[in-house]
């Protein structure tokens, strides 16, 4: 779903009337729903009706019994399309910060965020491949397909996903926002790595990653609704099992022993991760 030839591109976002997909916020995992325990209190209220896959990635456990802290780090499809009540609820989020990881051409297309005074935007694209290179068989499997997919993202883009973890790390960028096309590849990865180094598990990560399901097929219809004519979207752009992300974390240590050394190797300073779980844990 990560690419130019991304099958979700309504035009240059398509502000057309009746374009915006449905509102639903996604949930966090109910309690045990993935054999991992999860902090249930409330969070701010995130309804919108021009975000399908936007949601706080707080209230997990994480180091020494530690929690990751809700209000800190949002992730998110593309916020271009927000409309003027959609941006008064972001901004009442107190996001002081937006990291992009879409490729420019990606940007040049839909747009950037809306902005408003405070608000810094960073534009990171870690380089990777177009999917289109590498067609997805179904002998090969989801799961094992989107893994590769990840991997080629944290070889070829390593340094900028070092980068983007970077300003994550910085309290001062908090309230922070992370998204890329639709919120699930390449955002996915970002959290799950900045997750990991925060001491999360790698199902609660999965699970986590596992919930733009829900998202993905809101933008299909949506996509079908607006571009009829539009091929079928290739079934890599829709999914998110969660086996795909296991699959991924588990290889990467294998590659490279951590991910806090594979990150340190793609340029991550060390003084970053401490930064980055002492104002992301409770």
């Amino acid at each position: 779903m990560d690419s130019p030839g991304d099958p979700f591109r309504p035009g240059a976002g398509d502000h057309r009337a009746g374009a915006h997909p449905g509102s639903s916020p996604l949930g966090r995992p109910a309690p045990g729903q993935y054999g991992v325990a999860v902090d249930v209190a409330p969070a701010p209220a995130t309804t919108f009706t021009t975000l399908v896959n936007f949601r706080d990635v707080g209230g997990v456990p994480g180091l020494d019994g530690r929690t990751v802290r809700r209000g800190r780090l949002y992730r998110s499809d593309s916020p271009h399309r927000m409309d003027d009540v959609d941006q008064a609820a972001f901004r009442a989020l107190g996001i002081r910060t937006v990291v992009d990881l879409r490729r420019p051409s990606e940007v040049s297309r839909d747009g950037r965020i809306p902005e408003y005074a405070g608000l810094v935007y960073r534009h990171i694209h870690p380089e990777h491949p177009l999917w289109e290179e590498t067609p997805y068989t179904e002998d090969l499997g989801l799961a094992r397909y989107l893994a590769d997919r990840y991997h080629d993202l944290a070889e070829i883009g390593a340094a900028g996903l070092a980068a983007a973890i970077e300003v994550i790390a910085d309290a001062a960028a908090a309230p922070l926002l992370v998204h890329c096309v639709a919120g699930k590849d390449r955002t996915g990865v970002v959290c799950a790595l900045t997750l990991s180094l925060l001491g999360v598990a790698d199902d609660a990560i999965a699970a986590d990653y596992a919930l733009s399901a829900e998202a993905s097929a809101r933008l299909s219809e949506w996509l079908a609704t607006i571009l009829p004519d539009t091929t079928p979207v290739p079934a890599p752009f829709l999914a998110c099992p969660a086996e795909a992300m296991r699959l991924f974390l588990t290889e990467l240590r294998d590659r490279h022993g951590s991910v806090q050394r594979y990150l340190l190797g793609a340029g991550l300073d060390p003084s970053r991760i401490d930064a980055l779980r002492a104002h992301l844990l409770n």
